[in-house]
């Protein structure tokens, strides 16, 4: 049977309720029938050491306080396998979770969330961050954290079985990686496989007929990409050099829930003390999904994620003049009324990036809907068209006035 997060989950929860009803046999079940499914939880070895300790079972406490020692010991992630020559072939060698298929990181490796996030053909994403201990990451204004040596991002993409029942467990695709090593970044994927209990490197890429049951009931089906290295750089690169898109610090200001509370991130993070100070003050890029706020917020949250890693002074693309990333003003180089430059049939017989009022006439939206690998952006990371963006991006630009 395959088991979820949520089933570990439930069960830790339901033990911590007896405890708080003073229930503790049967708080030492549930913690039992834990270790039984997933023996890599620290946790679990010292709340049930510290019940016996209590009941003053001296031999019961100190057989479990010592697998307490073993498991925050041996299982620490592999610090060492962040700065090998060569990736292993196995995710799980680096021990950055307690419990893989279940996506259980390590204690110290922490969860995050972006307020605005990439399309990436409508999978869902969890994100980890691992900085090393003593070790601090680095405020940047308008980039991404500067992290130490021996940092690690990582990124899982998985579609729900079904979006309606998120009970229903989900079917997880790859897990990628940034590592921080001492001359800069490098990138490897792993693909699952379909046990989903091991994530293998594929350095060459591979291809994944994805399923999954959308929110209205409709079966859906992909041909999910997972990215060669070079497809990698493509677009996890600035100045020519591999760089994370993600984790700037207006990114990630915003609440989310831990295991031991809702905290906002960067306060989290600085009471992880894995970065240091960062501005109290901070204009962040608003959810490009949430309908009730501006429209211009939206699109050009959507396009800094989605499009101004690349399109930027720093970026790939940045000898096109067309920048997209949140703090770019000047209209011309937001595509209005901008000619294109080494477009080609890009352009799609069209004069400008955007027209205002006119979608069907601006070079941005047209790629945006296209599938052809000669016109579509992003040139790779997606097979297919993101519709709700697409009418999102129409709207705003029928809205701009002339």
């Amino acid at each position: 049977m395959k088991i979820h997060e949520s089933d570990i989950q439930k069960l830790l929860k339901s033990a911590y309720l007896q405890i708080n009803q003073g229930n503790f046999e049967k708080a030492k079940n549930l913690f039992k029938k834990v270790i039984s499914i997933n023996n890599n939880l620290p946790e679990v070895y010292n709340d049930l050491g510290s019940i016996f300790l209590n009941e003053k079972n001296f031999k019961e406490a100190i057989k479990y306080l010592f697998m307490l020692f073993v498991c925050t010991n041996v299982y620490a992630v592999d610090e060492d396998l962040i700065f090998a020559e060569a990736f292993p072939s196995k995710l799980s060698d680096f021990k950055f979770f307690k419990d893989s298929s279940a996506q259980i990181p390590h204690d110290d490796v922490i969860p995050y969330e972006l307020i605005s996030t990439l399309f990436s053909d409508y999978s869902y994403k969890q994100r980890w961050v691992y900085v090393p201990k003593d070790k601090k990451a680095e405020y940047q204004e308008n980039w991404v954290f500067d992290f130490p040596e021996g940092s690690a991002l990582i990124k899982t993409f998985y579609y729900p079985v079904d979006e309606r029942n998120p009970e229903m467990g989900k079917n997880l695709l790859e897990t990628r990686l940034l590592l921080r090593k001492e001359d800069g970044w490098e990138a490897v994927s792993y693909a699952w496989n379909e046990e989903q209990n091991e994530a293998f490197k594929k350095v060459a890429g591979k291809t994944i007929n994805a399923a999954w049951t959308d929110f209205m009931g409709v079966e859906k089906n992909v041909r999910y990409r997972v990215p060669n290295v070079n497809q990698c750089k493509e677009c996890h690169a600035a100045d020519d050099e591999i760089t994370p898109i993600g984790p700037k610090a207006r990114n990630i200001n915003k609440d989310l829930e831990f295991n031991d509370g809702e905290f906002n991130q960067l306060a989290y993070w600085m009471n992880r003390q894995i970065i240091d100070e960062y501005p109290l003050e901070l204009t962040s890029p608003v959810d490009w999904t949430d309908a009730n706020q501006n429209i211009n917020d939206r699109v050009r949250s959507y396009l800094d994620i989605n499009c101004g890693h690349c399109h930027s002074p720093t970026g790939n693309a940045n000898s096109t003049g067309l920048y997209l990333h949140l703090n770019e003003t000047r209209e011309t180089h937001l595509g209005i009324y901008k000619k294109p430059v080494a477009t080609g049939r890009g352009s799609g017989g069209m004069k400008y990036s955007i027209v205002p009022g006119k979608p069907e006439e601006s070079i941005l939206l047209h790629r945006m809907i296209s599938m052809d690998p000669g016109v579509m952006m992003p040139e790779s990371g997606r097979a297919l068209t993101h519709e709700e963006a697409v009418e999102m991006v129409k709207d705003w630009i029928l809205l701009l006035k002339d």
